[in-house]
């Protein structure tokens, strides 16, 4: 059974997808912005997304209902007490994860599971700052989390079995699979993929290819659904980036961002929500 009632912190493209994954499977939805503006924009984002399920087939009911059970509030402790899981998907900056569950977990009941979406950062760390660090564990989604089939579930060392039991059986719940994983910088995901589109925009910055020709590469001759300059794109180069500097210092040289990823973040060049990257998505 998928839980009854989940909060979401933030509610751009992943915190969105989370948001509508849960929604659909009938649970109520609380999912906290900063500002009325940001409010507007992640109830746009979620319609949007339950129109497209909707449009595939993909959607059991009407959006319209559908995002009829998220509510959406601008502070973390309007979270509702009774609240079975709290995912919190705010970017990748170890200091607002901590804000954000410190204050959601004084905001909740004691037995509400507490989960990151972080992709790359320790588990251990941030669960020191909890009081009840027991509850806590990483819940990777991936994106678009809706058409997504994988969640990666992360255990640190004071996660409790009966917390990764219950985040199996939501995971479940929503027609996905997992992969568990202990926790360690970037995980299994983000180590192995981060470091695969490290290589290609080290091969595209020495003029091994260019884009297109690096990304069919990897698509038709190991079957990657997607090449890893595209993947990017879709991720967002300041994600990748942040990701690549976290598991440079943690991992060493081998995760050194290449000056070109640096580079097109500093021009703005973000990716798919920029509309260009290492391609163009306009």
């Amino acid at each position: 059974m998928g839980p009854k009632t989940v909060g979401v912190i933030g509610g751009g493209r992943m915190g969105a997808g989370i948001a509508q994954v849960f929604a659909a499977v009938g649970a109520g939805v609380t999912v906290v912005e900063g500002s009325a503006e940001a409010v507007a924009a992640a109830r746009d984002r979620l319609a949007t997304g339950l129109r497209r399920a909707h449009e595939r087939g993909k959607l059991d009911g009407e959006p319209a209902d559908v995002l009829a059970r998220v509510v959406f509030v601008t502070e973390v402790g309007a979270l509702p007490q009774d609240a079975e899981l709290v995912v919190e998907a705010v970017p990748e900056v170890i200091g607002l994860k901590l804000d954000v569950l410190v204050s959601a977990e004084q905001a909740v009941g004691e037995g509400t599971v507490l989960a990151t979406n972080t992709s790359s950062l320790s588990i251990t760390e941030i669960g020191t700052a909890l009081d009840r660090p027991h509850n806590f564990l990483g819940m990777h989604f991936f994106n678009p989390v809706p058409a997504s089939t994988l969640i990666e579930i992360v255990s640190g060392p004071s996660t409790a079995p009966a917390t990764t039991e219950r985040a199996l059986d939501w995971v479940h719940a929503l027609g996905k699979t997992e992969v568990l994983v202990k926790d360690s910088p970037g995980f299994a995901t983000s180590r192995l993929g981060v470091l695969l589109g490290l290589e290609a925009i080290r091969m595209l910055e020495e003029g091994v290819a260019d884009a297109e020709s690096i990304d069919r590469a990897m698509e038709l001759g190991y079957r990657h659904p997607m090449g890893p300059l595209r993947s990017t794109d879709l991720v967002g180069l300041d994600v990748r980036l942040a990701i690549a500097e976290y598991l440079h210092k943690t991992l060493g040289e081998r995760f050194a961002p290449p000056a070109l990823l640096r580079e097109k973040v500093a021009r703005g060049e973000l990716g798919r929500k920029s509309g260009r990257g290492f391609h163009d998505w306009t």
